[in-house]
C-alpha cells in the first residue's frame, strides 16, 4: 500500500491529505519496475530516496539516520535500524546494497537478524530487485538506491 501526500482546497484553505493506494489490489507484494541510480520505480512510483517495504506491502523511506548516526555513513546498517526493519515472524530480508553494492550489516545487526532465524540476502539493488520480484514467503526488504 502507498501514501501518497496531496494538497488540496477544503473550505478555502489549503490542506493536506492522504490517499491511500494499492496499485494492485490482488497483491500485498508490490512490484519493482526499475531501478537507476538515485531512484527505485514501484508500481509505477518513483522514490528518489532509499525504501523498506513491509510485509503487507506498505513502502516507507528508510530511516537510514539510525545507522549514519552512529557510523557516519548509511553503507552499514546499525543494531537500531536492524530492530526498526525487522518484523516478527519475518524469515527472509533482501537488502538492495547500492546500484555497485555498498551497504553491509554491522556485526550487531548481523547477529541481531541470526537470533531472530532471519535470513539476510544482501545483493546490489539491481539483483535484489529481481530476487524481490520472484520471492515467495514473509519477507521484507530495504534498497539503497545510489553507490
Amino acid at each position: 500500500m502507498f501514501t501518497l501526500p496531496c494538497n488540496i482546497n477544503y473550505m478555502g484553505k489549503r490542506v493536506q491529505v492522504y490517499i491511500f493506494s494499492r496499485p494492485n489490489p490482488c497483491s500485498m507484494r508490490p512490484k519493482i519496475d526499475s531501478t537507476s541510480f538515485g531512484s527505485i520505480t514501484v508500481e509505477g512510483i518513483k522514490f528518489e530516496y532509499d525504501i523498506l517495504i513491509r510485509r503487507d506491502g506498505n513502502v516507507e523511506k528508510r530511516e537510514k539516520m539510525l545507522s549514519k548516526g552512529l557510523y557516519g555513513t548509511s553503507h552499514i546498517l546499525s543494531l537500531e535500524e536492524a530492530r526498526h526493519i525487522y518484523e516478527s515472524g519475518i524469515e527472509k530480508l533482501i537488502i538492495g546494497t547500492g546500484q555497485t553494492g555498498f551497504v553491509e550489516l554491522s556485526n550487531e545487526a548481523e547477529a541481531f537478524f541470526r537470533e531472530n532465524k532471519c535470513e539476510v540476502e544482501l545483493l546490489p539493488t539491481p539483483e535484489a530487485i529481481e530476487s524481490w520480484n520472484r520471492a515467495e514467503g514473509k519477507f521484507v526488504s530495504m534498497f539503497h538506491i545510489t553507490c
